[in-house]
């Protein structure tokens, strides 16, 4: 039986890295060592990272003007490191609130900074993104941010926000690589590696160089871009094995056509799965509103909650894995990142068909 992994994250990776890295293992490139012995600083590992930041920005076409950091602490570091490095002399920052990963991220920039919140979903429960012409920008705060694509509530950015002369920051941890996005037009782009980069623990930032460099007074080192950047993100002993296997996805990626084929492949998963969902007569239901749908994170629950520890039961049977949803909104939740393969997605569709018919 075929296993598919449906987690949120940590995530199923492509299966030709995993097989790419366990051949390896051992001794990387007639080495002698496996990557995870490397001196960072030695060649071998020094050319695995430059291929590794080469691929990156050959498939997200980053502008040279943008610095490619390869950074500990996942996003969760990135909420206090924003405001840390770009607030300079401003008194404020402005945020966009479409879900629990904007609220952890305004509720640690509000340690640093006023935080305006210029919209927020949680009228509406979260299931949409706030129109643009009823946000409220402050023309003089130190960046916008907002969150791409909100892993929990499957509400995802299908457009890039208008910023005028303040950089736009994004969290693009659950989204990024899934289709073509217009570097230019950000100040700053995070994202942690778990879902559709690499194992956990490496987060990636790519920054505009002009928004380095104007730290707060004090800043610890660890924690300025500049310090990073100046130093190819070797000023410590970087997450080596992180990423070694980002660059073996970034690889596998272009392999297969970059991101406008993956944006093609993730379109057509989605599709399938919501119009499955759309089809069960309302024995499944997705909350969100449809011009707002995640194509990574889609999250439904069944009419009759009381069947779903059965659903779940017998969808481990058929191997398909990690299907509860988040427990702070309960329901189930089918992640289908890039390396998610047509075939899961159509196994899972042919498995809600087959359970609503025997329980509708």
């Amino acid at each position: 039986m075929t296993i598919f992994n449906f987690s949120a994250g940590p995530a199923v990776l492509p299966r030709d890295v995993l097989q790419q890295a366990r051949e390896e293992l051992l001794d990387w490139n007639g080495s002698g060592m496996s990557v995870m012995e490397m001196s960072h600083r030695g060649k071998e590992f020094m050319g695995i990272a430059a291929t590794a930041e080469a691929d990156l920005r050959s498939l997200l076409s980053i502008p040279e003007n943008y610095k490619v950091l390869f950074l500990q602490g996942g996003a969760h570091l990135q909420f206090a490191m924003i405001p840390l490095n770009l607030l300079c002399d401003k008194l404020s920052v402005d945020y966009v609130n479409t879900g629990e990963w904007s609220k952890k991220a305004i509720a640690e920039a509000k340690k640093f900074a006023k935080v305006n919140i210029v919209a927020s979903g949680a009228d509406q429960n979260f299931i949409n993104v706030p129109a643009f012409e009823t946000w409220k920008c402050d023309p003089e705060a130190a960046y916008l941010h907002y969150t791409s694509n909100e892993t929990i509530g499957g509400v995802e950015f299908n457009w890039i926000p208008e910023s005028g002369d303040v950089p736009l920051v994004a969290d693009m941890s659950s989204n990024i690589l899934s289709r073509p996005v217009d570097v230019s037009r950000y100040g700053l782009i995070y994202a942690g590696a778990q879902k559709n980069i690499g194992p956990a623990g490496l987060c990636i930032v790519i920054v505009r160089e002009d928004l380095i460099g104007k730290v707060t007074p004090g800043m610890p080192t660890m924690l300025d871009y500049k310090i990073h950047a100046d130093n190819d993100s070797m000023y410590n002993t970087p997450p080596t094995f992180g990423i070694y296997m980002a660059g073996l996805v970034f690889s596998w990626l272009k392999r297969n056509g970059g991101l406008v084929q993956m944006e093609q492949l993730n379109i057509r998963k989605a599709n399938l799965l919501y119009d499955a969902i759309d089809a069960s007569n309302g024995f499944y239901n997705c909350p969100v509103v449809r011009s707002d749908r995640s194509r990574m994170n889609v999250p439904f629950t069944l009419k009759d909650a009381s069947l779903d520890g059965e659903f779940l039961k017998q969808a481990d049977q058929h191997g398909l894995l990690q299907l509860k949803g988040h427990r702070s909104v309960g329901g189930m939740r089918a992640s289908i990142y890039n390396a998610m393969p047509l075939e899961g997605v159509q196994t899972l569709v042919e498995f809600l068909t087959h359970f609503a018919k025997r329980h509708g």
